[in-house]
């Protein structure tokens, strides 16, 4: 009967997925299509915790079956992610006209990342304050307790390690083993290997011009071939995201979201308050906010149901260039950069709300300005090199949590409802580096104000056929 029952749940995945396929020939506009997959999984999700249960079986494997489409889907975007990246940052440095650009980019966007990590941090703190938060009041299961050990057992791979030894690891010493993503800074690795062979075809161009026009067609070439592989995938997004979040929906269990439901809530307004403060930068730069929303809502969409801020790099470059108007090498740069760099929700709100929620079981007054300093500093410090797929936000925390001489077990306490605020936070920090990059781009002039403008460039001119 159980074998039945899943068939049956998967017959209507197909059946769901078809109807999306149905609309895509129908010629729905991608926005339309990205939405209708979000309502339409958080609905068949429901319908399914309601018949099942959350740690049903039947569910467990019918989800089994979901993450053909859903993980398969967020694995191919992984999958062009480091290619895209090469190809885009070679291609967007070689075409600059001398070096001292790349610089004021690269300045620009990380200036803006690490200034909005250090505004999130200090709107985390209020939060945590005002809902006051304390970790004393949360009770822990056996789940909670080895969660905790296992977060005492990766401090030991950060704990020892000063600011310059982190600082190292940026460094691509082995660029191919940075390729296949062996470290956790490997994504900021590859971008700074590829900043360093784009400067090289600068140079090239004076001492043997004809091996870099040679380099330069090579390069356009593969870069060709990687925009259609991103298109291909890209055009997967509705799917996607109707199985992402059918699972989350599904899987998710309401009970122990009540327990810690004033946490849950807390974060969240952490993350709209910030949410608000990037577009009212935005806003500040001369930019219209709601037209930003409306353009930039699917890319979110699919950062919100994939937790993964890497897989969500080829979508967050399409969306600056073709939606907002930013030049390809400020997209690039900021999309990767903020990948790994400056995470609004992984590795500022988050680890600054468990700072103030540990400090009062070793004694330390929250409140203090001698702690609230310190602590966003060390939070703006860390934020370096964050792995930008779900557990960065746990690998920040180690940091923060051990710079402060904090207990780090204590986190393991909110592990079950770890997935639903880790959606939360990976949308806000997609959202930040497409606002680096936006804000970048009308500093240093290469912003397309038409493009920004047009209310009727949707994301199918990049992902047609």
């Amino acid at each position: 009967m159980d074998t039945f029952l899943v068939i049956l749940n998967v017959v209507i995945m197909l059946v769901l997925l078809g109807v999306l396929y149905w609309m895509q020939k129908k010629h729905i506009s991608f926005t339309k299509r990205v939405f209708a997959g979000l309502g339409i999984g958080v609905v068949y999700g429901v319908i399914l915790q309601l018949i099942y249960s959350s740690n049903s079986d039947i569910v467990a494997k019918s989800v089994d079956w979901f993450n053909l489409v859903g993980s398969g889907y967020v694995k191919l975007l992984q999958m062009v992610v480091i290619p895209l990246i090469m190809v885009s940052i070679i291609s967007a440095i070689m075409n600059l006209k001398g070096k001292q650009n790349l610089g004021k980019m690269s300045f620009s966007i990380i200036a803006i990342l690490l200034i909005t990590t250090a505004i999130a941090a200090s709107v985390s703190i209020v939060t945590s304050l005002s809902f006051n938060l304390t970790s004393i009041e949360i009770e822990g299961g056996d789940r909670e307790l080895a969660q905790g050990q296992k977060m005492e057992e990766r401090l030991v791979d950060v704990q020892d390690q000063t600011i310059p030894q982190q600082v190292l690891e940026f460094i691509p010493s082995n660029p191919f083993a940075d390729m296949t993503g062996e470290r956790r800074t490997s994504t900021l690795a590859v971008v700074i290997f590829s900043a360093f062979i784009g400067v090289a075809v600068l140079g090239l161009d004076r001492k043997k011009p004809q091996q870099a026009e040679t380099f330069r067609g090579m390069v356009n070439a593969v870069y060709a071939v990687v925009m259609r592989i991103v298109t291909l995938v890209l055009r997967l997004t509705p799917y996607g995201i109707l199985a992402l979040i059918t699972k989350v929906t599904a899987t998710t269990n309401p009970d122990e979201i009540l327990k810690l439901i004033k946490f849950v809530i807390a974060s969240y307004v952490a993350l709209i308050v910030m949410f608000i403060i990037h577009l009212i930068i935005i806003a500040l730069f001369g930019f219209n906010p709601i037209t930003y929303v409306k353009k930039v809502l699917p890319t979110l969409v699919f950062a919100f149901t994939s937790r993964s801020s890497a897989a969500a790099i080829p979508l967050n470059v399409e969306t600056q260039t073709k939606r907002l108007g930013v030049s390809e090498g400020i997209a690039n740069l900021s999309a990767s950069f903020g990948a790994t760099i400056g995470q609004n929700g992984c590795a500022g709100i988050y680890p600054a709300m468990l700072a103030v929620m540990i400090a009062p079981t070793v004694g330390i007054d929250p409140m203090s300005w001698d702690f609230i300093i310190t602590l966003i500093l060390v939070v703006v410090i860390s934020s370096f090199g964050v792995a930008g797929v779900g557990g960065g936000a746990t690998f920040a925390s180690l940091i923060v949590l051990s710079t402060m001489n904090l207990p780090v077990a204590l986190a393991g306490l909110l592990i079950s409802v770890e997935p639903l605020i880790d959606m939360g936070r990976t949308a806000l920090n997609v959202n930040d580096s497409m606002t680096a990059g936006l804000v970048s781009s009308k500093i240093l002039k290469e912003n397309d104000q038409d493009t920004f403008n047009d209310q009727s460039r949707d994301l199918d001119s990049a992902v047609q056929v």
